[in-house]
């Protein structure tokens, strides 16, 4: 079954491969199905053309993929675009909400480990 691009594994339960397509989690995967009259336990290659087709209209009634990729980019350089805190965070590459970045940034900042007694060290033997 191909829905926005994306096509989904046929072996798969439904409430499992839909959540592939980026814009529909586990929550918004089991109300399609529910809407549908779809079991979730039911695999791809189990379901009807008919509850196929259903399924497909339904989840493209949602922002999905490539549009909501596009909207989610839109919003970021509108916010660098303003100057704002959180745009300034995206484009120096820093975690934009609040986390922690002296120990568990890593992720973001690259597996960087500088320690203050390094520093310290070098002033003393000066």
């Amino acid at each position: 079954m191909r829905i926005a691009g994306v096509t989904l594994p046929d072996n798969k339960q439904l409430a499992y491969s839909l959540p592939l397509i980026f814009g529909i989690g586990p929550t918004r995967a089991r109300e399609i199905l529910a809407q549908v009259g779809v079991p979730a336990n039911k695999k791809g290659s189990e379901i009807t053309s008919d509850e196929e087709q259903k399924i497909r209209s339904l989840a493209e009634g949602f922002t999905i993929e490539g549009e909501l990729r596009r909207e989610v980019g839109q919003n970021i350089k509108r916010l660098k675009d303003i100057k704002s805190a959180r745009g300034e965070r995206h484009s120096r590459g820093l975690p934009v909400r609040n986390q922690r970045t002296k120990t568990n940034s890593r992720t973001r900042r690259g597996n960087v480990r500088k320690t203050m007694t390094s520093g310290r060290r070098t002033l003393e033997k000066t």
